[in-house]
């Protein structure tokens, strides 16, 4: 890494943050709220057994968001570990723990699966209480990803802070990475966080737009990053 030019460290940051954004939102757009519906466990389950290959495709398509989101927290660690190296490892270690909580988080989105399969184990549970126990699996993978939101809240505040104080990215970039930190910080006292959720969601996806607009494009400007660099001795 110490080797490699942080222009191109950049570039592969804004890639695989985009990539993040797109498998979350295929898996969580595009199949989980179609198939799932809220309040209703008969018509999930048959959603999930019509469905089925869709179904666990996009737990697959999940577990290539988190192996993204895992590779942008390293190299967004990497990318600004000259501006401060304590705040950036920081930073770094709670996004990795809202990387492992959602990540368990999506046992429960795929266990259904073994509830509806029909096991002859499973005859001792009519279809009803099969039913309501994979929607509430469901439901538990849901809450998981939403305390996994509070955690990249602080690191989104926390790496925004960096962005900021930094020279060689923009200072809104950094303010708009701060504010929707904020933002996922409603998701410490979940009611709220599901509330907000829409307008939170709106603001921190035209923040990370911009993020990753700017890494892929410009990166970054590699003079004041050397510099930076040298200064801090990292």
């Amino acid at each position: 890494m110490n080797k490699t030019s942080p222009r191109l460290i950049a570039r592969v940051t804004g890639l695989l943050y985009l990539l993040t954004i797109l498998t979350g939102i295929f898996a969580q757009g595009f199949v989980s709220e179609r198939l799932v519906v809220s309040g209703d466990a008969a018509a999930t389950a048959t959603n999930i057994l019509t469905h089925r290959s869709l179904f666990e495709w996009s737990f697959t398509v999940y577990m290539i968001e988190m192996a993204c989101q895992i590779m942008t927290t390293a190299l967004f660690y990497s990318l600004l570990r000259p501006v401060s190296r304590s705040i950036a490892l920081v930073a770094a270690f709670l996004s990795l723990s809202g990387c492992i909580i959602k990540t368990f988080s999506r046992v429960f989105y795929i266990a259904p699966l073994f509830l509806l399969g029909g096991a002859k184990y499973l005859e001792v549970f009519n279809p009803q209480q099969l039913q309501a126990l994979a929607l509430l699996l469901l439901r538990v993978n849901d809450r998981g990803a939403a305390m996994a939101l509070a955690f990249f809240g602080f690191e989104a505040l926390l790496n925004g802070y960096l962005v900021f104080r930094s020279t060689f990215l923009p200072r809104i970039l950094g303010l708009l990475s701060m504010l929707a930190g904020l933002g996922w910080l409603s998701f410490l006292y979940p009611p709220l966080g599901y509330s907000l959720f829409l307008y939170v969601a709106a603001f921190a996806l035209l923040g990370s737009a911009a993020t990753i607009f700017w890494l892929i494009v410009f990166g970054v400007n590699e003079e004041r990053w050397w510099e930076l660099a040298r200064a801090n001795g990292s």
